[in-house]
């Protein structure tokens, strides 16, 4: 029984094989497919958000590369294009977001939480300093702590 499998299976590869052809390119001229890739580059899929448009393998991504291309054909430019995908998905469909009041704090928080954070820590180490400096000892404190350190000696 096992050969039998084993030599279906090796058949059916066998005629995979034979049937294999060349990959067909997806657009018919290189240059709108070369196009789409740079305009889809910088576009964030919306499935994968971590992912770009060109990198992307979900279905979404490949019907709004299927919509680009499409675009490319009416004879649309780039921007028009971007534009279109980002009055359609928001600003959250670019990479590079452009700056404006909505986008204020994507662009700018990085920076406020850095100087934030360097401020936090500029006021821990000179409250550290002061804590440090200050222990000191009186007469007493010192006649006190040598007598324990005697006792724990003998």
């Amino acid at each position: 029984m096992k050969r039998w499998i084993t030599f279906i299976s090796t058949l059916l590869l066998a005629t995979n094989l034979v049937f294999a052809g060349e990959a067909a390119p997806l657009a018919g001229d290189e240059a709108v497919e070369k196009r789409m890739v740079a305009i889809s580059e910088e576009l964030r899929c919306l499935v994968c958000q971590n992912e770009s448009l060109a990198a992307s393998q979900a279905d979404l991504a490949n019907d709004l590369r299927r919509e680009i291309r499409k675009m490319i054909a009416e004879g649309k430019t780039d921007q028009e294009i971007l534009d279109f995908m980002v009055a359609r998905y928001g600003d959250f469909v670019r990479y590079r977001p452009p700056v404006k009041p909505t986008t204020w704090v994507l662009w700018g928080g990085p920076f406020v939480l850095l100087v934030g954070g360097l401020g936090a820590l500029v006021f821990f180490l000179r409250r550290r300093n002061r804590v440090v400096a200050a222990p000191v000892l009186s007469e007493e404190q010192r006649r006190r702590a040598a007598a324990l350190l005697d006792q724990s000696e003998t």
